[in-house]
């Protein structure tokens, strides 16, 4: 592998390598004797009912997949913390409370980085993908929140370099920081294939950017919609991607030896 077509490998970090979504599932839900969980906080310290405290949370939790953030305007702490004030605004009425808001944030966010672990599977599958490739991570994102998951999960070590969208110019989908990515390693976009999980970033992204291939990870193997576009593989663990590698190896040592014959008998 590396010695022919495929030199690098970019890997998405949310939901790719770690699971971000269980994390902040299991940091709003989980209770005691674990440290308080932000439901159980808001029971037992400020007294609300379970139903009350569920309520906050989804709220929050559905501010947080529709988030735009700009760093120009506001860091992203301000801004999390405005989701949560939001959100009990929004359930029990009142005056804002901006002080309880941080309280559950800072909660959320301590606990999600808890929970944001890089399998050992996965670190076993990167160590010997790394003996004969060079591998990357690219993920969107604030700069402050992705290098806290980057030092939480500790995956520093597997990786020849790391991007974060939020300290460049464009994040995926935008070619630049693909091609940004391949002048880090020095590897041209045809040697190179992106494995994530969004469509509309990782595969869009690759595509446009003129990966090798494309790799779409989707857990629950759904039907992407007819609009969405076209991963080069779909694989349902990340683990399955040597599997892919392998094959696609297996293919260019295929068309190599058909062109070396095509040529011999002319």
């Amino acid at each position: 592998m590396g010695l022919h077509g495929v030199k690098a490998v970019f890997f998405d970090l949310d939901n790719t390598l770690i699971d971000t979504a269980a994390a902040g599932r299991r940091a709003i839900e989980e209770r005691p004797p674990r440290p308080l969980q932000v439901i159980s906080a808001l029971q037992s310290k400020h007294h609300y009912g379970e139903e009350e405290a569920r309520a906050v949370c989804d709220k929050v939790q559905a501010k947080l997949l529709k988030e735009c953030h700009d760093p120009a305007k506001m860091c992203i702490t301000d801004l999390r913390i405005s989701h949560w004030e939001e959100a009990i605004q929004e359930t029990i009425g009142g005056e804002a409370n901006r002080d309880l808001a941080a309280e559950c944030y800072y909660l959320w966010k301590t606990t999600r980085l808890q929970h944001l672990t890089l399998a050992e599977d996965t670190r076993a599958m990167l160590t010997e993908l790394r003996k004969g490739l060079r591998l990357l991570l690219l993920t969107n994102g604030d700069r402050q929140t992705q290098r806290e998951k980057i030092e939480a999960c500790a995956c520093q070590p597997f990786f020849d370099a790391i991007v974060v969208g939020g300290e460049q110019k464009e994040e995926k989908p935008a070619p630049s920081i693909f091609h940004y990515c391949c002048d880090l390693l020095g590897v041209q976009p045809a040697e190179c294939v992106m494995v994530g999980d969004s469509l509309d970033t990782d595969i869009q992204g690759g595509l446009n950017a003129g990966l090798k291939a494309t790799v779409w990870l989707n857990k629950a193997m759904t039907a992407p919609v007819d609009t969405s576009p076209v991963p080069h593989y779909i694989i349902s663990s990340v683990l399955d991607l040597p599997a892919v590698l392998q094959k696609m190896e297996h293919s260019t040592n295929a068309k190599l030896e058909t062109d070396h014959m095509a040529s011999s008998n002319e």
